[in-house]
Formats: C-alpha cells, sequence, structure tokens
C-alpha cells in the first residue's frame, strides 16, 4: 500500500499540470487576461447585451465573470479603459428566484459589492448585474446595453 502513495501523488500532480496548463493555452488568445489566485479573467474587450455576454462565455466553456472577493472585483476594474467603463457580471434576479443573492448557477453569493440603493429590488422584471469602473455592483433593466464582455476561467 505504501508503495502506492508515491505514484498517486505524482498522477495527481500531473493531472493538476495538465489542468493548469491548459488554462494557460486558453489565455493565451484574449486581448485581456488578469489571474486572480487560482481564477483567470479573459476577454476580447468586446462590448454586447447581457444575454450575448453569457452566451458568448457559455460558448467559450466558461462562465461569465463574477468576483468572489475584492482581489478579483479589483482586478476586473483594471479592465477598463478610458470610456464604456461597465461589465457584466454573473448575476440577474431571474435565476436568483427574484432576488440577487444567487449567481445564475444558482450558487449563493460570498461575496457582493452593491453601490448605494443596490441591488434595486424594484426591478421586478429581469435585471441584470453591471461592475462599474468605481468597483460597484449595480443592477440595471436595460439587460440590452452594451457592456463588456468577461469570462472567468
Amino acid at each position: 500500500m505504501c508503495g502506492r502513495d508515491p505514484i498517486d501523488s505524482a498522477i495527481r500532480e500531473t493531472e493538476h499540470l495538465k489542468k493548469s496548463f491548459a488554462k494557460v493555452e486558453l489565455t493565451i488568445n484574449y486581448d485581456f487576461v488578469r489571474r486572480v489566485g487560482q481564477k483567470y479573467f479573459v476577454s476580447y474587450k468586446e462590448r454586447h447585451s447581457f444575454s450575448r455576454a453569457v452566451e458568448f462565455c457559455s460558448q467559450q466553456g466558461l462562465d461569465l465573470a463574477l468576483p468572489q472577493n475584492e482581489e478579483e472585483n479589483i482586478a476586473l476594474t483594471q479592465f477598463f479603459g478610458d470610456v464604456n467603463k461597465e461589465a457584466w457580471i454573473n448575476v440577474n434576479n431571474k435565476k436568483a428566484e427574484g432576488n440577487f443573492e444567487a449567481d445564475m448557477n444558482n450558487r449563493p453569493l460570498t461575496f457582493t459589492k452593491w453601490g448605494e440603493g443596490q441591488p434595486d429590488k424594484s426591478i421586478e422584471a429581469t435585471g441584470c448585474t453591471m461592475l462599474s469602473e468605481n468597483g460597484v455592483w449595480r443592477v440595471t433593466h436595460e439587460c440590452f446595453l452594451n457592456a463588456y464582455i468577461i469570462c472567468q476561467l
């Protein structure tokens, strides 16, 4: 039994390295890449509607970005240039059953940075969440707006 531990450990390490390499390889083709811990945020710096943002990331095998801590939130704001300083993040009230306490995969939010008066609970139809240049989140019912698409892996 003890003879297998080094082999099992080596196999696990090899699998971990393969996954890490695959992540790095995926990031090569993007215009914007930020690594925070084990997470990568990537973008072609394109702007589109919320639904197109979700669809685009999904087509890449990724999720729409959702910061899990202040460091990730700051990393996403580094993406913005001189104009149009908003990006979609992976929160809307359609998937969260009328509130903004879960992401679009229905996982509870463990980090939020809502702006003053947010989330706007008066938005009863689908509302989508944007990250603004000052790092705060805000909900809009105008999910058709063109905001940056940033995916995560």
